[in-house]
């Protein structure tokens, strides 16, 4: 499914105003039932949602490994062009609302209780408690030149280069890539990485995770949640995100540009190379 659409639209440029048009990503809502239950509403891409479904439930701790799923079954929306398809109002035809049922092998493992999770950067359905935080078990030892080169490689888009509007996310091990991944949230992008992995059989203490955007504390707890020791960023990140990366032995690098980069936690873990 494509994650984008051509919209029109009026530019304005230099003193002179044109019709044109522009490509626009896709934002359609996932309704997901965990046995029987509306876990949650999250607005995201329509792409790898069973990628998405799996990490969110991981990272949730409904399931804690794959083999907790019993079915995951996506109900399929018909797409709708975006362009063209407008009804007498003008008003500009979107995907329709997707939904996913899943079944787990345990019926009771269910903690949410309909939530909407935003697109936006807000934060996401966990509720925080730092004591209860679990610690990075892992004997990752990386260097300065591997993270810039992974950072270099995450960002290479031509969804973003299209539309300016979309999050990117990076999965690997110090030997390359094990998936880099896009959605309109950043939150949405982690779970996705997190749920490939899990379904790849990823060792996860043993890899990295980048990202486009602010490292934000639900990044971090996504993060410690799949055991995952290091998070590096392009973007900024905030206080709490640092205070419970120290706490938890987690390696949180930010600013990663060029010959640039703020290793907030954990420098241990990042040996200078150059």
């Amino acid at each position: 499914m494509r994650m984008y659409s051509t919209v029109p639209c009026m530019k304005y440029n230099n003193g002179l105003m044109v019709r044109s048009s522009h490509e626009v990503v896709m934002e359609v809502p996932l309704a997901v039932f965990v046995n029987g239950r509306h876990a949650l509403t999250a607005m995201v891409s329509p792409t790898m949602l069973e990628e998405f479904v799996t990490g969110f439930l991981y990272t949730e701790r409904i399931i804690r490994k794959l083999e907790d799923i019993e079915s995951l079954h996506i109900e399929e929306s018909r797409e709708r062009n975006i362009d063209k398809n407008r009804d007498k109002s003008g008003k500009i035809d979107v995907v329709s609302p997707l939904s996913v049922n899943v079944l787990t092998k345990d019926p009771f493992s269910i903690m949410l209780s309909g939530k909407t999770v935003l697109s936006g950067c807000g934060g996401d359905a966990s509720y925080l408690d730092s004591d209860r935080l679990p610690e990075i078990h892992s004997d990752l030892v990386t260097d300065v030149s591997t993270i810039k080169n992974i950072m270099k490689e995450t960002l290479v888009s031509d969804l973003h280069t299209r539309t300016g509007g979309i999050h990117i996310v990076g999965l690997f091990e110090p030997e390359g890539k094990i998936c880099v991944i896009e959605d309109i949230g950043r939150h949405n992008a982690l779970d996705r990485a997190i749920g490939y992995g899990l379904r790849h059989g990823v060792d996860f203490s043993r890899t990295i995770v980048t990202c486009s955007g602010r490292l934000s504390s639900e990044m971090v707890r996504k993060c410690l949640m799949a055991n995952i020791p290091i998070i590096a960023s392009r973007g900024a990140t905030t206080t709490l995100a640092i205070s419970m990366g120290e706490q938890a032995g987690l390696t949180i690098i930010g600013f990663v540009r060029s010959q640039k980069m703020n290793i907030y936690t954990g420098a241990e873990r990042i040996l200078n190379s150059e």
